[in-house]
């Protein structure tokens, strides 16, 4: 079977709970094929601040000039995917570190977001997936940071649940699973929705009680199920636990996104 688990938020910040999410991890990977995809927004917005720059984000996406790109290549491709890479190596779990240009496996193009110049914010356009493969070939876990190339040659920042969404179809995964510091996809009264379709999600993004970065989310989590991902499901990070159930047993923890 093959998985493709999105990491972010509270499992990236907190160093027990990165080591419980490796852990986890390497659980699944000892009988199936996983593959990490990770952002680090938190850490890129405390550089920011700390050169002196502020943070603008629009629909969920931040803006991204040349500076704040350069930055987050430094972040997300250097400290961030390093870390994860050795956590997953402290518990005896080959990883390997990659962003998405490498081997050019992810190609990016500009985006934009209801006509606003995001700067150097990608949106995937092609992945191949034959580096993935040989490193699961390998009996090693891919780690992949939210960055691409475009074909300009610059490299352009990704939103990393768009980037898990990409990264699960074309490796024609069985099963997508975003890591998140928030219980799942909250109604309009606050409650959890443990099963939701993708006609309520856009009623409820429409009627705006979905908002913020959950939008790219769920966005993401609609393109893996209309391209062939059998199973999508947003998890609270701190119950990381339940990842290696997921897929063989009914769990009552997050959001499953239904096609």
């Amino acid at each position: 079977m093959k998985l493709v688990v999105k990491i972010g938020g509270a499992a990236l910040e907190d160093t027990a709970l990165l080591h419980r999410a490796a852990q986890a991890i390497k659980l699944l990977a000892d009988e199936h094929q996983v593959a990490v995809v990770h952002g680090g927004g938190a850490a890129l917005t405390r550089l920011l601040a700390q050169v002196g720059k502020t943070t603008e984000f629009i629909d969920g996406l931040r803006v991204t000039d040349a500076e704040t790109r350069d930055l987050a290549v430094m972040v997300l491709a250097g400290h961030m995917n390093k870390k994860l890479v050795a956590a997953l190596g402290s518990i005896g779990q080959p990883a390997m570190g990659l962003c998405g240009g490498d081997g050019l496996a992810f190609r990016a193009r500009k985006k934009k977001s209801n006509g606003h110049d995001l700067g150097f914010v990608g949106e995937i356009s092609s992945v191949d997936p034959r580096w993935i493969k040989t490193i699961w070939e390998q009996g090693c876990v891919p780690v992949i940071s939210s960055l691409a190339l475009g074909c300009d040659g610059q490299y352009y920042n990704v939103n990393a649940d768009e980037m898990a969404s990409a990264c699960a179809v074309a490796c024609h995964a069985d099963t997508l699973i975003f890591l998140t510091d928030v219980p799942g996809v909250k109604d309009a009264d606050g409650l959890v929705i443990r099963w939701l379709g993708l006609d309520r999600a856009a009623e409820l993004a429409q009627s705006s009680v979905i908002a913020g970065g959950m939008l790219p989310k769920l966005e993401a989590c609609k393109d893996a199920l209309l391209h062939g991902v059998n199973r999508v499901r947003i998890l609270p990070a701190v119950e990381v636990e339940a990842l290696p159930e997921f897929y063989f047993a009914k769990i009552e923890s997050g959001t499953e996104v239904l096609a």
